[in-house]
């Protein structure tokens, strides 16, 4: 029963922290939920497990096109980012049709340096 009630207690802080959160701090979620899944991905193809493998890359492949969706067309760089989130749904995608992890490895580094990258914005502009 005290199982039970951490997995609840988990899952109710998790929902939490996704309903309080700010647009840039759900942003970066989005981005470690992306490598997690990748991760998971990469770990299933190199034990064959192909069902598994397509499960995770197909949740990264969701989130990444959450994040071009959410793109503010009207700000110069977000044309900039769609070709970086439509490159990486590509190599997602061919890692998903292949079961390669080198592919799913690569995206997977993309993902890191945009998350990286929009850490520091986050810091820089005392976003939280």
């Amino acid at each position: 029963m005290a199982t039970y009630n951490k997995a609840n207690a988990a899952k109710l802080y998790q929902q939490n922290s996704i309903k309080t959160a700010s647009p840039a701090r759900l942003t970066l979620m989005l981005y470690d939920g992306a490598i997690k899944f990748c991760n998971i991905g990469i770990e299933a193809i190199e034990a064959n497990d192909v069902s598994k493998a397509h499960e995770n890359i197909v949740k990264a492949e969701n989130i990444i096109l959450e994040l071009r969706n959410s793109l503010d067309m009207k700000y110069p760089v977000a044309e900039d980012f769609d070709k970086v989130y439509d490159y990486v749904y590509r190599r997602l995608y061919e890692a998903n049709l292949n079961k390669d992890a080198e592919i799913l490895k690569e995206a997977t580094e993309h993902i890191k340096t945009m998350r990286d990258t929009w850490k520091e914005v986050m810091r820089r502009s005392n976003a939280t």
